[in-house]
Protein backbone atom coordinates (compact mmCIF):
# COMPACT_ATOMS: atom_id res chain seq x y z
CA UNK A 1 0.00 0.00 0.00
CA UNK A 2 1.11 3.41 -0.91
CA UNK A 3 1.96 5.58 2.34
CA UNK A 4 2.56 9.02 0.95
CA UNK A 5 1.38 11.65 2.57
CA UNK A 6 3.02 14.68 0.85
CA UNK A 7 6.40 14.06 2.91
CA UNK A 8 8.01 16.54 0.18
CA UNK A 9 7.59 20.11 0.70
CA UNK A 10 6.66 21.89 3.05
CA UNK A 11 9.35 0.94 34.48
CA UNK A 12 6.63 3.08 34.41
CA UNK A 13 3.07 2.87 36.12
CA UNK A 14 0.19 3.50 33.28
CA UNK A 15 -1.93 5.94 34.08
CA UNK A 16 -5.84 4.49 33.95
CA UNK A 17 -7.48 5.85 31.33
CA UNK A 18 -10.79 8.00 32.25
CA UNK A 19 -13.83 7.27 30.08
CA UNK A 20 -15.05 10.52 27.81
CA UNK A 21 -17.98 12.70 28.86
CA UNK A 22 -18.51 14.01 25.18
CA UNK A 23 -17.72 13.04 21.64
CA UNK A 24 -14.70 14.83 19.89
CA UNK A 25 -15.42 18.35 18.44
CA UNK A 26 -14.31 19.11 14.79
CA UNK A 27 -15.29 22.79 14.31
CA UNK A 28 -13.95 25.19 12.61
CA UNK A 29 -12.95 27.78 14.86
CA UNK A 30 -12.12 27.95 18.55
CA UNK A 31 -15.20 30.62 18.71
CA UNK A 32 -17.46 28.27 16.62
CA UNK A 33 -20.04 26.01 18.14
CA UNK A 34 -18.30 22.78 18.97
CA UNK A 35 -19.56 19.46 20.52
CA UNK A 36 -19.03 20.33 24.14
CA UNK A 37 -18.33 24.16 25.00
CA UNK A 38 -15.15 25.18 27.06
CA UNK A 39 -15.34 25.07 30.52
CA UNK A 40 -13.96 28.16 31.67
CA UNK A 41 -10.85 28.47 33.51
CA UNK A 42 -9.62 30.31 36.27
CA UNK A 43 -5.65 28.95 36.35
CA UNK A 44 -4.11 26.07 34.31
CA UNK A 45 -1.15 23.93 36.00
CA UNK A 46 2.06 23.04 34.32
CA UNK A 47 5.34 21.18 34.54
CA UNK A 48 8.14 21.67 32.62
CA UNK A 49 11.76 22.16 33.12
CA UNK A 50 14.26 25.00 33.45
CA UNK A 51 17.81 24.81 31.98
CA UNK A 52 19.15 27.42 34.46
CA UNK A 53 21.23 27.17 37.58
CA UNK A 54 17.66 28.58 39.51
CA UNK A 55 14.09 27.90 38.62
CA UNK A 56 12.22 31.48 37.89
CA UNK A 57 10.84 33.13 41.26
CA UNK A 58 7.25 33.10 42.32
CA UNK A 59 5.07 35.90 40.63
CA UNK A 60 7.66 36.96 38.29
CA UNK A 61 6.96 39.72 35.97
CA UNK A 62 7.46 37.40 32.79
CA UNK A 63 4.79 35.19 34.01
CA UNK A 64 2.55 38.46 34.69
CA UNK A 65 2.89 39.66 31.76
CA UNK A 66 1.72 36.41 30.28
CA UNK A 67 -1.04 35.85 32.27
CA UNK A 68 -2.07 39.72 31.77
CA UNK A 69 -2.55 38.24 28.03
CA UNK A 70 -4.20 34.55 28.58
CA UNK A 71 -6.53 35.39 31.22
CA UNK A 72 -5.93 33.10 33.85
CA UNK A 73 -2.99 32.20 36.25
CA UNK A 74 -0.01 30.16 35.77
CA UNK A 75 0.27 27.54 38.46
CA UNK A 76 3.72 26.44 37.66
CA UNK A 77 5.82 23.68 38.34
CA UNK A 78 9.41 24.14 37.54
CA UNK A 79 11.89 20.97 37.46
CA UNK A 80 15.85 21.01 36.80
CA UNK A 81 16.37 19.80 33.11
CA UNK A 82 18.48 17.26 34.23
CA UNK A 83 15.83 15.30 36.55
CA UNK A 84 12.89 15.86 34.58
CA UNK A 85 12.68 12.55 32.89
CA UNK A 86 12.73 10.83 36.29
CA UNK A 87 10.04 13.34 37.73
CA UNK A 88 7.65 13.03 34.67
CA UNK A 89 7.67 9.28 35.51
CA UNK A 90 7.06 9.82 39.04
CA UNK A 91 4.48 12.46 38.75
CA UNK A 92 2.70 9.83 35.94
CA UNK A 93 2.74 6.96 38.66
CA UNK A 94 1.03 9.34 41.87
CA UNK A 95 -2.49 11.08 41.95
CA UNK A 96 -1.07 14.43 41.84
CA UNK A 97 -0.92 15.56 38.35
CA UNK A 98 -0.83 19.02 36.09
CA UNK A 99 -3.19 19.79 33.75
CA UNK A 100 -0.09 20.43 31.14
CA UNK A 101 2.94 18.77 30.95
CA UNK A 102 6.22 19.26 28.63
CA UNK A 103 6.81 16.08 27.58
CA UNK A 104 10.22 16.02 25.93
CA UNK A 105 9.93 13.12 23.79
CA UNK A 106 8.15 9.87 22.67
CA UNK A 107 10.38 7.63 24.98
CA UNK A 108 8.95 4.50 25.82
CA UNK A 109 7.04 5.22 28.70
CA UNK A 110 5.12 7.92 27.43
CA UNK A 111 4.51 6.09 24.84
CA UNK A 112 2.40 3.33 26.91
CA UNK A 113 1.09 5.95 29.20
CA UNK A 114 -0.84 7.33 26.09
CA UNK A 115 -1.80 4.19 23.78
CA UNK A 116 -3.25 3.19 27.63
CA UNK A 117 -5.43 6.75 27.68
CA UNK A 118 -3.51 8.65 30.09
CA UNK A 119 -3.28 11.32 27.57
CA UNK A 120 -5.33 13.03 25.95
CA UNK A 121 -5.71 12.59 22.29
CA UNK A 122 -5.72 16.06 20.52
CA UNK A 123 -5.64 14.48 16.43
CA UNK A 124 -9.51 16.13 15.90
CA UNK A 125 -9.17 19.10 18.34
CA UNK A 126 -6.41 21.54 17.29
CA UNK A 127 -7.65 22.33 13.97
CA UNK A 128 -10.83 24.19 15.82
CA UNK A 129 -7.57 26.45 17.89
CA UNK A 130 -6.42 29.70 15.37
CA UNK A 131 -2.96 29.38 16.78
CA UNK A 132 -2.68 25.44 17.51
CA UNK A 133 -3.46 24.97 14.01
CA UNK A 134 0.07 23.99 12.27
CA UNK A 135 1.15 25.30 9.25
CA UNK A 136 3.65 22.21 9.74
CA UNK A 137 1.41 18.96 9.21
CA UNK A 138 4.33 17.30 8.23
CA UNK A 139 6.04 17.98 11.86
CA UNK A 140 3.08 17.27 13.60
CA UNK A 141 2.81 14.02 12.15
CA UNK A 142 5.91 13.39 13.56
CA UNK A 143 5.67 14.45 16.40
CA UNK A 144 2.37 11.62 16.80
CA UNK A 145 2.71 8.36 18.12
CA UNK A 146 1.39 6.05 15.66
CA UNK A 147 -0.32 8.75 13.87
CA UNK A 148 -2.35 9.80 17.01
CA UNK A 149 -1.76 13.67 18.12
CA UNK A 150 -0.71 13.56 22.25
CA UNK A 151 0.36 16.89 22.06
CA UNK A 152 1.17 20.40 20.70
CA UNK A 153 4.17 19.93 19.52
CA UNK A 154 6.88 22.68 20.58
CA UNK A 155 8.52 23.82 17.25
CA UNK A 156 12.14 23.94 16.24
CA UNK A 157 13.73 24.98 12.75
CA UNK A 158 12.31 22.69 10.12
CA UNK A 159 15.79 23.21 8.27
CA UNK A 160 19.09 24.04 9.41
CA UNK A 161 21.45 22.00 7.02
CA UNK A 162 23.92 24.18 5.28
CA UNK A 163 27.52 23.69 3.82
CA UNK A 164 29.88 26.65 5.40
CA UNK A 165 33.42 27.66 3.57
CA UNK A 166 36.06 29.41 3.73
CA UNK A 167 35.21 32.44 1.90
CA UNK A 168 38.60 33.98 1.64
CA UNK A 169 40.12 30.18 0.03
CA UNK A 170 36.99 30.30 -2.29
CA UNK A 171 38.21 33.28 -3.94
CA UNK A 172 41.98 32.45 -3.84
CA UNK A 173 41.21 28.99 -6.06
CA UNK A 174 38.38 31.11 -8.14
CA UNK A 175 35.56 28.95 -7.18
CA UNK A 176 31.84 29.54 -6.20
CA UNK A 177 29.72 28.60 -3.81
CA UNK A 178 28.64 24.79 -4.05
CA UNK A 179 25.15 24.05 -5.70
CA UNK A 180 25.70 20.46 -5.96
CA UNK A 181 27.27 17.23 -5.02
CA UNK A 182 30.05 18.10 -7.50
CA UNK A 183 30.98 21.07 -7.09
CA UNK A 184 31.37 20.12 -3.31
CA UNK A 185 33.91 17.59 -4.39
CA UNK A 186 35.54 19.94 -6.79
CA UNK A 187 35.99 22.30 -4.21
CA UNK A 188 37.07 20.27 -1.23
CA UNK A 189 39.77 18.81 -3.83
CA UNK A 190 40.96 22.55 -4.50
CA UNK A 191 41.14 23.21 -0.92
CA UNK A 192 43.52 20.28 -0.60
CA UNK A 193 45.92 20.41 -3.30
CA UNK A 194 45.89 24.23 -4.72
CA UNK A 195 47.00 25.69 -1.99
CA UNK A 196 44.21 28.10 -1.01
CA UNK A 197 45.68 29.64 1.39
CA UNK A 198 48.83 30.93 -0.43
CA UNK A 199 51.16 29.71 2.11
CA UNK A 200 53.19 27.27 0.06
CA UNK A 201 53.22 24.44 2.13
CA UNK A 202 50.65 21.38 1.46
CA UNK A 203 49.03 21.68 4.66
CA UNK A 204 45.27 21.97 4.31
CA UNK A 205 41.87 19.76 3.11
CA UNK A 206 38.69 20.44 2.45
CA UNK A 207 36.17 19.03 4.32
CA UNK A 208 36.07 19.04 8.10
CA UNK A 209 34.29 16.42 9.65
CA UNK A 210 34.22 14.65 13.30
CA UNK A 211 33.51 11.41 15.15
CA UNK A 212 29.64 11.79 15.26
CA UNK A 213 28.02 10.60 18.43
CA UNK A 214 25.04 9.63 16.89
CA UNK A 215 24.39 6.84 14.61
CA UNK A 216 22.07 6.78 11.51
CA UNK A 217 19.66 9.12 10.92
CA UNK A 218 20.89 12.23 13.38
CA UNK A 219 21.86 14.44 10.66
CA UNK A 220 25.98 14.29 10.72
CA UNK A 221 27.66 15.44 7.50
CA UNK A 222 27.51 11.70 6.14
CA UNK A 223 24.00 11.38 6.49
CA UNK A 224 23.38 14.99 4.47
CA UNK A 225 25.25 13.75 1.62
CA UNK A 226 23.57 10.87 2.09
CA UNK A 227 19.88 12.53 1.90
CA UNK A 228 21.48 14.74 -0.83
CA UNK A 229 22.05 11.68 -2.77
CA UNK A 230 18.22 10.62 -2.75
CA UNK A 231 18.53 8.36 -0.11
CA UNK A 232 15.55 9.80 1.94
CA UNK A 233 15.94 11.15 5.61
CA UNK A 234 16.21 7.77 7.90
CA UNK A 235 13.62 6.15 6.48
CA UNK A 236 12.21 6.33 2.84
CA UNK A 237 9.39 4.99 0.72
CA UNK A 238 10.07 2.51 -2.01
CA UNK A 239 7.49 0.73 -4.19
CA UNK A 240 4.67 1.64 -1.74
CA UNK A 241 6.21 0.33 1.46
CA UNK A 242 8.49 2.22 4.02
CA UNK A 243 12.22 1.14 4.25
CA UNK A 244 15.41 2.19 5.99
CA UNK A 245 17.44 4.30 4.00
CA UNK A 246 20.90 2.89 3.95
CA UNK A 247 18.42 -0.40 2.29
CA UNK A 248 18.44 1.97 -1.17
CA UNK A 249 20.96 2.08 -4.12
CA UNK A 250 21.42 5.94 -3.42
CA UNK A 251 23.01 5.54 -0.01
CA UNK A 252 24.97 2.91 -1.16
CA UNK A 253 26.33 5.35 -4.27
CA UNK A 254 26.39 7.97 -1.35
CA UNK A 255 28.53 6.27 0.85
CA UNK A 256 30.82 5.15 -1.96
CA UNK A 257 30.71 8.73 -2.84
CA UNK A 258 32.20 9.41 0.85
CA UNK A 259 34.57 6.92 0.15
CA UNK A 260 36.24 8.83 -2.35
CA UNK A 261 36.52 11.48 -0.63
CA UNK A 262 38.26 10.25 2.44
CA UNK A 263 40.47 7.94 -0.16
CA UNK A 264 41.45 11.14 -1.85
CA UNK A 265 42.29 13.11 1.32
CA UNK A 266 40.26 15.53 0.39
CA UNK A 267 38.69 15.05 4.18
CA UNK A 268 40.37 15.32 7.57
CA UNK A 269 42.73 12.51 8.35
CA UNK A 270 41.22 11.99 12.01
CA UNK A 271 37.39 12.03 10.87
CA UNK A 272 36.80 9.05 13.01
CA UNK A 273 38.53 10.28 15.84
CA UNK A 274 37.47 14.22 16.00
CA UNK A 275 36.37 15.65 19.33
CA UNK A 276 32.85 17.61 17.84
CA UNK A 277 33.40 19.94 20.53
CA UNK A 278 36.27 21.57 18.77
CA UNK A 279 34.82 21.21 15.14
CA UNK A 280 35.40 25.13 14.95
CA UNK A 281 38.83 24.80 15.08
CA UNK A 282 40.28 23.72 11.66
CA UNK A 283 38.42 26.08 10.14
CA UNK A 284 39.75 29.55 12.11
CA UNK A 285 43.25 28.04 12.07
CA UNK A 286 43.40 27.55 8.43
CA UNK A 287 43.09 23.79 8.25
CA UNK A 288 39.97 22.71 6.31
CA UNK A 289 37.65 25.31 4.28
CA UNK A 290 34.61 23.06 4.64
CA UNK A 291 31.53 22.82 7.34
CA UNK A 292 28.39 20.37 6.82
CA UNK A 293 26.30 21.26 9.87
CA UNK A 294 23.52 23.35 10.92
CA UNK A 295 23.36 27.00 9.98
CA UNK A 296 23.76 28.96 13.32
CA UNK A 297 27.33 27.83 13.52
CA UNK A 298 28.50 30.31 10.83
CA UNK A 299 27.16 33.24 13.61
CA UNK A 300 29.34 31.21 15.72
CA UNK A 301 32.33 31.17 13.82
CA UNK A 302 31.75 35.01 12.00
CA UNK A 303 31.61 35.84 15.99
CA UNK A 304 34.80 34.26 16.83
CA UNK A 305 36.93 35.45 13.47
CA UNK A 306 35.37 38.99 14.58
CA UNK A 307 37.20 38.75 17.83
CA UNK A 308 40.69 37.72 16.25
CA UNK A 309 40.31 39.76 13.15
CA UNK A 310 37.81 42.77 14.00
CA UNK A 311 39.13 44.87 10.86
CA UNK A 312 38.55 42.05 8.26
CA UNK A 313 36.14 39.18 10.01
CA UNK A 314 33.77 39.97 7.19
CA UNK A 315 36.49 38.16 4.62
CA UNK A 316 36.44 34.42 5.69
CA UNK A 317 32.68 32.65 5.98
CA UNK A 318 30.29 31.96 3.70
CA UNK A 319 27.30 30.22 3.55
CA UNK A 320 24.78 27.76 1.13
CA UNK A 321 22.32 25.54 1.97
CA UNK A 322 21.24 21.24 0.58
CA UNK A 323 22.99 20.38 -2.50
CA UNK A 324 21.74 18.87 -5.40
CA UNK A 325 22.44 15.70 -5.94
CA UNK A 326 23.50 13.56 -9.14
CA UNK A 327 20.39 12.80 -10.43
CA UNK A 328 19.90 16.71 -10.50
CA UNK A 329 17.02 17.24 -7.94
CA UNK A 330 17.10 18.92 -4.61
CA UNK A 331 16.61 16.85 -1.92
CA UNK A 332 16.94 18.90 1.51
CA UNK A 333 17.78 17.19 4.82
CA UNK A 334 15.31 18.73 7.15
CA UNK A 335 15.25 18.39 11.08
CA UNK A 336 12.75 16.73 13.51
CA UNK A 337 10.86 20.15 13.38
CA UNK A 338 9.91 19.80 17.16
CA UNK A 339 11.41 19.03 20.78
CA UNK A 340 8.63 18.08 22.36
CA UNK A 341 5.70 18.60 23.25
CA UNK A 342 2.78 20.10 26.04
CA UNK A 343 0.32 17.19 27.05
CA UNK A 344 -2.45 17.22 28.75
CA UNK A 345 -3.29 14.17 31.17
CA UNK A 346 -6.54 12.86 31.77
CA UNK A 347 -6.55 12.30 35.24
CA UNK A 348 -6.48 15.87 35.95
CA UNK A 349 -8.21 17.21 32.60
CA UNK A 350 -11.43 14.60 33.05
CA UNK A 351 -13.74 15.84 30.66
CA UNK A 352 -13.92 17.54 27.17
CA UNK A 353 -15.60 21.16 28.21
CA UNK A 354 -12.18 20.76 30.44
CA UNK A 355 -9.89 20.21 27.57
CA UNK A 356 -11.31 22.99 25.67
CA UNK A 357 -10.43 25.01 28.18
CA UNK A 358 -7.17 24.02 28.66
CA UNK A 359 -6.71 24.10 24.77
CA UNK A 360 -8.22 27.77 24.77
CA UNK A 361 -5.71 29.06 27.56
CA UNK A 362 -2.85 27.23 25.07
CA UNK A 363 -4.48 28.98 22.05
CA UNK A 364 -3.99 32.16 23.88
CA UNK A 365 -0.69 30.69 24.70
CA UNK A 366 0.59 30.87 20.90
CA UNK A 367 -0.92 34.16 20.37
CA UNK A 368 1.18 37.05 19.08
CA UNK A 369 0.70 38.88 21.84
CA UNK A 370 2.20 36.10 24.27
CA UNK A 371 4.42 34.61 21.97
CA UNK A 372 6.84 38.28 22.41
CA UNK A 373 6.93 37.70 26.28
CA UNK A 374 7.55 33.54 26.17
CA UNK A 375 10.78 34.02 23.26
CA UNK A 376 12.21 37.57 24.20
CA UNK A 377 10.70 39.05 27.57
CA UNK A 378 9.14 42.28 28.22
CA UNK A 379 10.06 45.15 25.84
CA UNK A 380 11.99 47.99 26.83
CA UNK A 381 12.67 45.42 30.11
CA UNK A 382 14.84 43.09 28.48
CA UNK A 383 14.46 43.69 24.91
CA UNK A 384 14.02 47.05 22.83
CA UNK A 385 12.87 46.74 18.76
CA UNK A 386 14.69 48.39 16.32
CA UNK A 387 12.03 47.96 13.47
CA UNK A 388 10.60 44.53 13.59
CA UNK A 389 14.23 43.12 15.34
CA UNK A 390 14.77 42.69 19.05
CA UNK A 391 17.89 44.76 20.29
CA UNK A 392 19.01 42.74 23.96
CA UNK A 393 18.72 45.27 26.32
CA UNK A 394 22.46 45.91 28.10
CA UNK A 395 22.95 44.70 32.22
CA UNK A 396 19.65 42.89 32.39
CA UNK A 397 20.41 40.69 35.67
CA UNK A 398 20.70 37.22 34.72
CA UNK A 399 17.99 35.57 37.01
CA UNK A 400 15.74 37.39 34.53
CA UNK A 401 17.56 36.18 31.80
CA UNK A 402 17.09 32.84 33.10
CA UNK A 403 13.15 33.42 33.74
CA UNK A 404 12.89 34.60 30.02
CA UNK A 405 14.54 31.18 28.84
CA UNK A 406 12.35 29.19 31.74
CA UNK A 407 9.05 30.17 29.92
CA UNK A 408 9.98 30.02 26.69
CA UNK A 409 9.69 26.22 27.25
CA UNK A 410 6.04 26.57 27.23
CA UNK A 411 5.94 28.33 23.75
CA UNK A 412 4.83 25.79 20.58
CA UNK A 413 5.30 28.29 17.58
CA UNK A 414 3.37 25.65 15.82
CA UNK A 415 2.40 28.05 13.13
CA UNK A 416 4.98 30.27 13.03
CA UNK A 417 7.88 31.90 15.41
CA UNK A 418 5.96 34.23 17.46
CA UNK A 419 8.30 36.67 18.35
CA UNK A 420 11.12 39.04 17.55
CA UNK A 421 14.49 37.87 15.72
CA UNK A 422 16.99 39.04 17.02
CA UNK A 423 19.31 42.03 15.53
CA UNK A 424 22.97 40.96 14.60
CA UNK A 425 25.51 43.47 15.82
CA UNK A 426 27.18 44.74 12.62
CA UNK A 427 25.98 45.16 8.62
CA UNK A 428 27.56 42.36 7.59
CA UNK A 429 26.54 39.84 10.05
CA UNK A 430 22.87 41.00 9.78
CA UNK A 431 23.46 39.99 5.97
CA UNK A 432 24.41 37.03 6.72
CA UNK A 433 21.89 36.18 9.29
CA UNK A 434 19.16 37.13 7.17
CA UNK A 435 20.80 34.92 4.06
CA UNK A 436 20.58 32.04 6.62
CA UNK A 437 16.72 32.72 6.81
CA UNK A 438 16.57 33.13 2.94
CA UNK A 439 17.92 29.48 2.46
CA UNK A 440 16.63 28.29 5.29
CA UNK A 441 12.87 29.15 3.71
CA UNK A 442 14.14 27.63 0.26
CA UNK A 443 15.15 24.92 1.47
CA UNK A 444 12.11 23.87 3.23
CA UNK A 445 10.22 23.32 -0.02
CA UNK A 446 12.55 20.18 -0.96
CA UNK A 447 12.64 18.65 2.51
CA UNK A 448 12.92 15.04 2.71
CA UNK A 449 10.66 14.43 5.74
CA UNK A 450 10.83 10.77 7.50
CA UNK A 451 7.50 9.27 6.12
CA UNK A 452 7.96 6.39 9.78
CA UNK A 453 8.65 9.01 12.00
CA UNK A 454 5.29 8.78 13.34
CA UNK A 455 5.63 5.28 14.09
CA UNK A 456 6.86 3.21 16.80
CA UNK A 457 8.13 -0.41 16.42
CA UNK A 458 7.96 -2.55 19.62
CA UNK A 459 11.18 -4.23 18.32
CA UNK A 460 13.13 -0.98 17.82
CA UNK A 461 11.72 -0.35 21.05
CA UNK A 462 13.55 -3.08 22.64
CA UNK A 463 16.49 -3.70 20.16
CA UNK A 464 17.05 -0.38 18.47
CA UNK A 465 19.79 0.81 20.22
CA UNK A 466 22.00 -2.46 19.62
CA UNK A 467 20.91 -3.00 16.24
CA UNK A 468 21.43 0.86 15.25
CA UNK A 469 25.53 0.50 15.86
CA UNK A 470 25.66 -2.19 13.41
CA UNK A 471 25.03 -0.03 9.89
CA UNK A 472 26.42 2.48 11.71
CA UNK A 473 29.97 1.21 12.31
CA UNK A 474 29.91 -0.59 8.88
CA UNK A 475 29.65 2.89 7.36
CA UNK A 476 32.80 4.02 8.83
CA UNK A 477 34.39 0.78 8.62
CA UNK A 478 33.57 0.87 5.05
CA UNK A 479 34.68 4.99 4.47
CA UNK A 480 37.90 4.14 6.04
CA UNK A 481 38.30 1.35 3.56
CA UNK A 482 38.47 -0.86 6.55
CA UNK A 483 35.56 -3.41 4.80
CA UNK A 484 34.34 -3.34 0.96
CA UNK A 485 31.03 -3.06 -0.24
CA UNK A 486 30.35 -6.78 0.51
CA UNK A 487 31.25 -6.37 3.89
CA UNK A 488 28.89 -3.57 4.07
CA UNK A 489 25.90 -5.17 2.21
CA UNK A 490 26.47 -8.07 5.07
CA UNK A 491 26.27 -5.63 7.62
CA UNK A 492 22.97 -4.30 6.28
CA UNK A 493 21.69 -8.11 6.14
CA UNK A 494 22.83 -8.64 9.52
CA UNK A 495 20.85 -6.10 10.96
CA UNK A 496 17.59 -7.10 8.78
CA UNK A 497 18.16 -10.68 10.31
CA UNK A 498 18.94 -9.12 13.74
CA UNK A 499 15.45 -7.79 14.14
CA UNK A 500 15.89 -5.41 11.30
CA UNK A 501 13.41 -6.89 9.29
CA UNK A 502 10.20 -7.34 12.20
CA UNK A 503 11.14 -3.70 12.35
CA UNK A 504 10.15 -2.95 9.17
CA UNK A 505 7.39 -4.89 8.77
CA UNK A 506 5.88 -3.06 12.31
CA UNK A 507 6.27 0.16 10.47
CA UNK A 508 4.48 -0.55 7.76
CA UNK A 509 1.81 -2.51 9.69
CA UNK A 510 1.46 0.91 11.59
CA UNK A 511 1.18 2.64 8.35
CA UNK A 512 -1.29 0.72 7.47
CA UNK A 513 -3.60 1.47 9.93
CA UNK A 514 -3.12 5.32 9.48
CA UNK A 515 -3.51 5.17 5.98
Amino acid sequence: MNHSKPLVGVGIAVVAALALTGCSGSGTGADDANSTDAAKLESLSIMAPFLSTNAPEEDNEIEAAVEDVIGVDLDMTWVPNASYGDKVNITLAGDDLPQVMVIQGKDPGFVRNAEAGAFWDLTDYLDDYENLKTTFPEVQRASSVNGKVYGVFRARDVMREAVIIRKDWLENVGLELPETTEDLYEIAKAFTEDDPDGNGADDTYGLIIPKWPGTIGTNSPWDAIETWYGAGTRWTERDGELVPNFTTDEWFEAVQFERQLVEEGVVNPDYATFDSAKWNEPFLTGKGGIIIDVHSRVGQLISLVKQSDPDNFENYVDVTGNLTGPDGDLYALPTSGYSGFLAIPKAQVRTEAELRGVLEVLNELNSAEAGPILNNGIEDVTYTLDGDLAVAVDDVPQALKDTVGAYAQLGTNVNGFQGYLPKQPSEYEQEMYDKRKEIEAADLESAQFDPAAPYVSPTYVSKGAQLDTIVADARIQYIAGQIDLDGLEDAVELWRSSGGDDIIAEINELADADS
